[in-house]
């Protein structure tokens, strides 16, 4: 069947005001936020309901047409675009937007995979519960596309990653059949947990279309710092000491270099120094507790006071004011948008045991300036957990140099990599694999657990249709 033909079947499907095929229309959707991925697509397919898209799918299976589920197009490896033939479709989530079910006893809530994760914190809250989940782009990334991705975010030390947040899922499978398994059950021990396949998928062994995920409840007391630190030794040594006394209360321990600040502080209009004193490394801290009236700002002045009298901590400031937290806080979200107005991006997603972050940063800076003694190494992440997104930025030059900047990237990243799996980590703790990702995956996991997965991408989709070119591909 000819491409046109499979347009004019989607558009029976769908309407026709649904199907995008004008070349202005679909350009939003066939390049990622970066303008590092650039594909092409048959049409842009804009369904209703879990139903159109299983009807979709079905399509897309009789006829062998790929597919490419895309939700807020906010990922940084690709994932959600097409490749440059045209063969595929590209399926838009953003319609599927109704919360379903709110259970503010049973702590749950159920809502469609185009909601905004903003949209779901909100409908939280309005149950007087939380949706702890935190990212940058939680305006605009979707809840379908932080389950495929098992987004992480700035919360994962206290409630972990999606994965923790989901308590069940329902999903078209690649040969369009509608599975339901929104189940909202703390316990269910009948067998394989299915919903496991679908997180961090990335899309190619099915489309979320819907999910239950957990609530908490409201934090009723709260305290923000930051902290001027001489090395990221002594940030592990103060944040040891923050878990130590004050447990799951510590919410947030967000780790930011000098050089990152500074560039922030470059870059980003509205944000200052919280500090006089300018450290190698600054730690932000945020602690809460659901209890009202409990005085964490002052418990938190008592134990910084300790590491500002051993030496650990050069100087904090605790937060007198919503303003002030929230000050603190667009340090760290605005990251990304100053890293790229500062030059050439190669990024990373690196986690390492949470004891050898010092040693991880200290090689892989090392490994990046015997690379390219041109680039400006910056250092932003959750030190609770491991993940440091450590950056090289190049002078913008380079793009009128000569030099390939696919090849210098992979050299780069090849080096940050050895060193982070040196360590005992992985090269991708929370942004997922995409297509950037799809070759450094089968180095990093070895024979033996890429046939594991090739072997249930196989069993799932055995035609390949479903997000090709991503994670892994169909044995042929």
């Amino acid at each position: 069947m000819s491409g046109t033909e499979v347009v004019e079947r989607a558009r029976a499907i769908l309407g026709p005001a649904h199907v995008l095929v004008g070349p202005a229309d679909t350009a939003p959707f066939l390049v990622d936020w970066r303008g590092r991925y650039r594909g092409a697509a048959l049409a842009v397919l804009r369904p209703a309901d879990a139903e159109q898209v299983a009807a979709i799918v079905r399509l897309c299976a009789e006829t062998g047409t790929p597919l490419v589920p895309q939700g807020g197009n906010t990922g940084v490896v690709g994932g959600a675009i097409p490749d440059d033939s045209g063969r595929s479709l590209v399926l838009c989530l953003s319609r599927l937007t109704r919360i379903r079910e709110v259970d503010p006893i049973g702590d749950s809530l159920t809502v469609e995979a185009g909601c905004t994760l903003a949209a779901v914190q909100t409908a939280a809250e309005a149950a007087g519960r939380l949706f702890p989940m935190s990212l940058g782009s939680e305006g605009s990334c979707q809840i379908g596309g932080t389950i495929a991705t098992n987004a992480g975010g700035t919360a994962v030390l206290r409630y972990g990653p999606m994965r923790d947040l989901v308590l069940g899922l329902e999903a078209v499978l690649p040969d369009g059949t509608l599975w339901n398994g929104l189940r909202a059950l703390r316990k269910d021990n009948t067998g394989y947990a299915l919903k496991h396949l679908f997180i961090g998928a990335e899309g190619t062994l099915g489309i979320v279309t819907a999910a239950t995920l957990k609530l908490f409840p409201r934090p009723q007391s709260v305290a923000t710092a930051f902290l001027a630190l001489p090395s990221l030794d002594a940030a592990l040594r103060v944040f040891a000491q923050l878990r130590g006394v004050l447990g799951d209360r510590v919410t947030t321990a967000e780790i930011l270099s000098e050089s990152q600040l500074a560039s922030v502080l470059a870059h980003v209009p509205g944000t200052a120094r919280p500090l006089g004193t300018i450290m190698p490394w600054y730690l932000l801290v945020e602690v809460t507790d659901p209890m009202q009236g409990l005085d964490l700002a002052a418990r938190l002045e008592d134990l910084l006071a300790t590491g500002l009298e051993d030496g650990s901590v050069a100087d904090a400031a605790v937060a007198r004011s919503q303003a002030q937290a929230n000050a603190m806080w667009k340090l760290r979200h605005s990251v990304s948008e100053a890293n790229r107005k500062s030059g050439i991006v190669v990024g990373h997603d690196t986690a390492v045991p949470v004891a050898r972050i010092p040693d991880f940063v200290a090689r892989a800076s090392v490994a990046i300036e015997r690379v390219r003694p041109d680039a400006r190494v910056v250092a932003v992440g959750h030190i609770g957990d491991g993940n440091i997104h450590l950056v090289a930025i190049l002078p913008e030059c380079v793009r009128t140099s000569g030099e390939p900047l696919d090849r210098i990237a992979q050299a780069i990243s090849a080096a940050v990599h050895e060193q982070a799996i040196g360590l005992g980590g992985t090269i991708s703790a929370e942004h997922g694999i995409g297509q950037s990702m799809r070759d450094a995956l089968a180095a990093f996991k070895g024979p033996a657990e890429m046939a594991l997965m090739q072997g249930i991408k196989q069993l799932f989709d055995p035609q390949g249709l479903m997000n090709p070119g991503k994670v892994v591909a169909v044995r042929r």
